[in-house]
């Protein structure tokens, strides 16, 4: 049986398939390209020669070299030809779906070729100089109808340019994760994510497409996808990508996802987040300790790398262009130790809403459940219930009351409207319990 290692398939490093630049696969073994050809063939069955481009993602001179060099070896074969020069199939021979198995065995990555490390890590510190600054105008324009304390705002737009990791805390409801959300619409521009990294022999997935937008050439103001000339099909134009990690996270998440069955790893969320944001939501409610957790981001944090580990117990080196935003319910003296709390460059705690601003967030609650505002309605709410319970002004009530309003309305096929009595009501089935006599009469009052 022929055997792919048993031939010479490394050409000198000079003539290698892909050396160059651009839309070719520079620095992969001829047998990686090889083999990735063999199971498009294996999975798709016969191919032109644009299609297999398109695939492989490479240009056309590399694939019609590859694919020329695989019919030397006998692995494809012509089936039929156009009258075109470029119009050929390529199909596999007996030989090649044999080889096709046994690169299936292998590994299971069927994709367009990975770029090396090499390029990727270019690629990441190139994107990183490119990043804006945030300035005053583009986080007014980010918050957008966020009702904040102004007296952050210069503390938020800071953190975002320092490249440090940013501490939002405060108490459950008062809005961290809901800030934090509006605060990655600061991001602006796009970048370039390849679909799969090639790491000492190993294929590691990186392009996903829940978490990386991708986005067309023309909203990329007709900037070319290429490198040179034809467009690399290995990469994927994106927006800066926005990761968020909430109490599901663990230590083992952080690190590759090894496939035994695929053989292909899986990148970690903030390999996927980098040139973008990580955001850590609910810091201390992962089912790892938090001092375990934060430990894990000392590295990171302080030199701008990580080190993640092969399957094969190799370790490499990569960029960490991530700008990781934690939100907890938990004050940084509760969480790490002083050494650590300086790496996390800037804690900010959010407070609760004035009254003023409290009264602001029912309005906007109010416009987006559809029930009309009642004057009698929020100043018992504000001034009666809030203070009767000692409940804190979070914006994130408003929202949980109103919409129990917009809900009964619904079920009763009425008109929503807001009353005393309604508030009440709804402010009980929101926070539950309790042997209040006001709200025992007013529910009682609706029934």
């Amino acid at each position: 049986m022929l055997n792919l290692d048993s031939l010479d398939t490394t050409a000198p490093a000079a003539q290698s398939v892909g050396e160059k630049t651009g839309a070719e696969p520079g620095g992969l073994p001829d047998s990686f390209m090889t083999e990735l050809a063999l199971r498009h063939l294996s999975r798709r069955g016969e191919l032109r020669l644009a299609a297999m481009k398109q695939l492989l993602g490479v240009n056309g001179a590399v694939t019609d070299a590859l694919l020329i060099k695989m019919r030397s070896l006998q692995l494809v074969e012509v089936p039929r030809r156009g009258s075109l020069d470029g119009d050929v199939s390529y199909a596999l021979t007996d030989t090649g779906h044999r080889q096709a198995r046994l690169a299936m065995e292998k590994c299971q990555y069927v994709g367009p070729a990975p770029v090396t490390l090499s390029e990727y890590v270019t690629e990441i510190h190139r994107q990183a100089r490119e990043a804006a600054f945030v300035r005053v105008a583009d986080l007014r324009e980010a918050l957008g109808d966020l009702v904040i304390d102004e007296a952050l705002l210069p503390a938020l737009g800071g953190s975002m340019n320092s490249g440090k990791a940013m501490y939002l805390y405060g108490e459950s409801g008062s809005g961290k994760t809901y800030l934090a959300e509006h605060l990655v619409k600061t991001l602006h521009g796009t970048i370039r994510v390849p679909h799969a990294l090639y790491v000492e022999g190993e294929v590691v997935q990186l392009y996903d497409p829940t978490v990386h937008r991708a986005v067309s050439e023309a909203a990329n103001n007709g900037r070319s996808l290429a490198l040179e000339g034809e467009a690399d099909g290995r990469w994927v134009r994106v927006q800066r990508p926005v990761v968020v990690a909430g109490g599901e996270l663990t230590l083992a998440m952080l690190d590759l996802q090894y496939d035994p069955h695929t053989r292909v790893h899986v990148a970690p969320p903030q390999m996927k987040a980098n040139n973008g944001i990580f955001v850590i939501d609910d810091l201390g409610r992962q089912r790892v300790a938090p001092r375990e957790l934060m430990n894990r981001w000392i590295v990171p944090l302080d030199r701008k790398v990580d080190y993640l580990g092969l399957h094969s117990g190799i370790k490499f080196e990569l960029p960490f262009d991530v700008k990781v935003v934690f939100s907890s319910n938990l004050s940084p003296e509760q969480l790490v130790d002083p050494a650590f709390a300086r790496r996390l460059g800037y804690k900010i705690h959010v407070p609760e809403l004035s009254p003023e601003q409290y009264r602001e967030v029912v309005t906007q609650a109010c416009a987006r459940a559809g029930v009309p505002p009642d004057a009698a309605s929020i100043d018992h709410l504000v001034d009666g219930l809030h203070p009767r319970h000692g409940r804190s002004y979070f914006p994130c009530i408003p929202h949980d009351v109103i919409g129990k309003i917009a809900d009964r309305a619904c079920y009763l096929d009425e008109p929503p409207r807001m009353t005393p009595e309604l508030i009440e009501w709804a402010w009980e089935l929101y926070f539950g319990g309790g042997d209040d006599t006001a709200s025992a009469e007013a529910v009682q009052s609706l029934n």
